[in-house]
């Protein structure tokens, strides 16, 4: 892909413990594909799944508004997209498009879909308040100015 453009929802679907919304006002983050910060980010959260995955089949109560991100392609477009209410059916993840996406026209808000591990890019989930995951969140959220930080903190909720 020549100078393919990653399309980062830094939404607030897990601020909302689980609740669906219409996402259409939260923010776009464009990211270069050859973003060192956010490949590396990504690549953690791919190499630490089993954290996400054990965390969602423990069941502790303590532990809610798991998330995933997904990357997603046509032709040229490339989106990644968190998706909540993940299940894990016969080894499979299962979850709810929780963004609109912008790019990517055969997915809607709100469609349930299988995932593919090899498309997951970042995975999270709250421990009462505190963030657990959410790699490419960080280091958007370590790109802004300290006014842009608090606005975020104070709208999403979680710890970091």
């Amino acid at each position: 892909m020549k100078n393919a453009i990653l399309l980062l929802f830094l939404t607030f679907v897990s601020c909302n413990s689980q609740s669906k919304s219409d996402n259409q006002n939260d923010p776009i983050v464009n990211v270069s594909a050859e973003d060192i910060e956010m490949n590396k980010a990504i690549q953690t959260a791919k190499n630490t799944l089993k954290d996400f995955n054990n965390a969602l089949i423990l069941k502790n109560a303590n532990f809610n508004s798991f998330a995933l991100k997904v990357k997603f392609e046509d032709g040229e477009d490339v989106e990644h997209v968190w998706l909540s209410y993940i299940e894990k059916r016969n080894g499979e993840f299962f979850g709810v498009v929780d963004n609109l996406p912008e790019k990517i026209t055969n997915l809607k808000l709100g469609d349930t879909i299988k995932i593919e591990k090899s498309k997951i890019t970042d995975w999270m989930f709250l421990e009462k308040t505190k963030l657990n995951g959410g790699f490419t969140i960080r280091v958007l959220r370590n790109r802004m100015n300290e006014a842009e930080k608090k606005k975020f903190d104070s709208e999403c909720g979680f710890e970091f």
